[in-house]
């Protein structure tokens, strides 16, 4: 059986998607959580955006067992908001960038650490620190040739792109070298009118489409 951190890190890149919830409202939270789940995500992050994140992550991880959905905490810019969310049931921890206490704690407790890096320094710095994947960020102005260039020199980095990552362009982003992807916005945009259904079939489709990208 392998250990709770390599198991969660083998979740994500496995399914290669993780969800991100970004919401102004707890429970449509939960709702889209439940949306993603049923099209088959394995990875959800939860923003600390999102009011009453730390309860959120909570309910949810009495919800959903281990096995069935991987759940991390997102926009985490310190440690003291780490171990809330570790505490609160959060199997892996996201930062918009390198924060090394923060990476200092998610070691201390065996916790993945996904941090964000726009330069190849902040990759290596970031791998340095002890990150697990290195989250590339923001995507929309990097664009999948800057994981691709990235690759040349450090084919050892687990990159994941997050932000501009759509339907259109996910296995562009994996053919790129990326080994999940992070999509909030381009998944989840159904929440605000209240078509879940569509956020289930795009976690279906998204899923998809980074299987055949991976041959």
């Amino acid at each position: 059986m392998l250990p709770a951190k390599l198991h969660v890190l083998s979740r994500i890149t496995e399914s290669g998607l993780v969800a991100i919830v970004r919401t102004d409202h707890s429970s449509q939270a939960s709702r889209i959580v439940e949306a993603c789940a049923e099209g088959g995500a394995a990875a959800v992050e939860i923003t600390f955006t999102v009011p009453g994140a730390a309860v959120v992550i909570e309910e949810l991880a009495k919800r959903y067992p281990a096995q069935q959905m991987t759940l991390g905490a997102g926009t985490v810019l310190d440690p003291e908001t780490a171990r809330i969310a570790i505490l609160a049931g959060a199997q892996f921890i996201v930062s918009p960038s390198l924060n090394t206490d923060t990476a200092r704690l998610c070691n201390r407790y065996q916790i993945p650490y996904l941090p964000g890096a726009g330069t190849i320094r902040d990759i290596v710095e970031a791998m340095e620190s002890g990150a697990d994947i290195v989250k590339i960020f923001p995507g929309e102005t990097l664009g999948p040739a800057f994981v691709k260039a990235a690759r040349a020199p450090l084919p050892q980095a687990l990159l994941m792109p997050t932000g501009g990552v759509s339907i259109n362009n996910a296995a562009e982003w994996i053919k790129a070298g990326s080994v999940a992807l992070g999509v909030g916005g381009n998944l989840t945009a159904g929440a605000k009118t209240g078509d879940f259904k569509s956020i289930t079939d795009l976690a279906r489709r998204f899923i998809a489409e980074i299987q055949e990208a991976r041959g």
